[in-house]
């Protein structure tokens, strides 16, 4: 049963107050979990204890672990396809779905993202003399989002999704390289075996992974993600969006550290591409 199943099975457990709370929450689960408890109570015209009294009733530790209940629930419908869509629903309603799901997905990942660790992955990616890319299935698309972004930094970029050649790159890997393996569950046997082997050829390796994961505790360096997403039994979406996001963070982390100058050269990079493309007020012939 999830969290909101769980406050309408409930409604007539509840006290007057932390009915209130419920009756606030249902009308707008998506507000409830991008606000502040002080603004949540005022919202159910009640005070801040009665909300955490209410969350504590739903068998949750306090307001932020009963967001990412609330985040996970309304993440979670159709095998497949996004649990919280059902089969009637219309284009209307799936649409609004995803992106809502999607964006709690990104508030919570946010929210749960150790800042101490992205600036220390930052630090060994500007160091590191060749940066490799590696992802399987789903998460092989966002090694080669990675792949485009670190491309255009001027240093040798890696980006396999084959297994074979992923092992020979870790291989052939030194010192001065960085892994960067990405996996939603950090349970695939394969990567966990690449972090191993990359490690033992000297090199450094970043993981994108769930805590707690074999991949998390097997890395260098865990970057780690807490998305409601079950990809065990539904197909990856918010849990890939988030990613990206973080190789967004990273990147923009590389730029920024190291310094105007670099910059300046993407600037250059840029300018060289605006000949490839028809001006917006440009008529194709």
């Amino acid at each position: 049963m999830n969290t909101i199943e769980k406050i309408q099975n409930n409604l007539d457990n509840f006290s007057k107050s932390e009915r209130k709370v419920a009756e606030v929450i249902m009308a707008s689960p998506q507000t409830a979990i991008h606000s502040s408890i002080a603004t949540l109570a005022k919202m159910a015209d009640v005070s801040e204890p009665t909300v955490n009294r209410f969350c504590r009733r739903l068998d949750t530790k306090g307001f932020p672990d009963f967001k990412l209940h609330l985040a996970q629930s309304l993440a979670n419908g159709t095998p497949y396809v996004n649990r919280n869509v059902e089969e009637n629903d219309g284009p209307d309603a799936y649409t609004h779905k995803i992106f809502e799901s999607t964006m709690a997905c990104l508030d919570v990942a946010k929210n749960s993202l150790d800042p101490m660790q992205v600036n220390r992955a930052v630090d060994l990616l500007t160091q590191a003399k060749k940066i490799s890319f590696f992802g399987l299935g789903a998460s092989a698309s966002v090694a080669h989002d990675a792949m485009n972004k670190f491309f255009r930094f001027n240093i040798p970029i890696a980006c396999f999704d084959d297994i074979v050649m992923q092992r020979m790159s870790c291989i052939n890997s030194t010192e001065n390289d960085v892994v960067v393996l990405i996996s939603h569950t950090g349970r695939t046997k394969s990567l966990v075996e690449i972090a191993e082997l990359a490690k033992s050829n000297g090199a450094t390796v970043i993981a994108i992974t769930a805590k707690d994961s074999p991949l998390e505790k097997m890395a260098s360096l865990a970057i780690c993600l807490d998305v409601p997403e079950d990809t065990d039994v539904y197909m990856p979406m918010a849990s890939r969006v988030v990613q990206m996001t973080v190789i967004d963070v990273l990147a923009t982390g590389f730029t920024l550290r190291r310094g105007v100058g670099f910059r300046d050269n993407l600037k250059r990079v840029k300018e060289a591409l605006k000949d490839s493309r028809y001006g917006k007020d440009e008529r194709y012939q």
